[in-house]
């Protein structure tokens, strides 16, 4: 999937995460958290899970994450990808 716009998924509120998506020529992570230091490679390995499943092989992810499970930190980046690409998700692939 191609990132062709910004879109954000998500909130602020507590055990929920904000995942932005912009365009990007390379594939970069940011990764910001409350839970930083005991769940911060985490994070990043279900984000890298995520947009492989998804095809997404550039863009700017940014995930604030606020102390977010790993299936909804999976499901905010699937929706902020669906958001920012005008491809049809492979749902199957999920």
């Amino acid at each position: 999937m191609r990132i062709v716009t910004e879109a954000i998924a998500g909130t602020l509120e507590s055990s929920d995460a904000l995942v932005r998506v912009t365009p990007s020529d390379e594939l970069r992570i940011e990764v910001r958290s409350t839970v930083q230091a005991q769940y911060g490679a985490r994070i990043r390995e279900v984000v890298e899970e995520t947009l492989a499943k998804l095809g997404v092989i550039e863009g700017l992810i940014s995930v604030d994450d606020k102390g977010a499970l790993d299936f909804v930190i999976a499901a905010r980046v699937q929706g902020a990808v669906a958001r920012a690409s005008r491809d049809a998700l492979d749902w199957r692939a999920l």
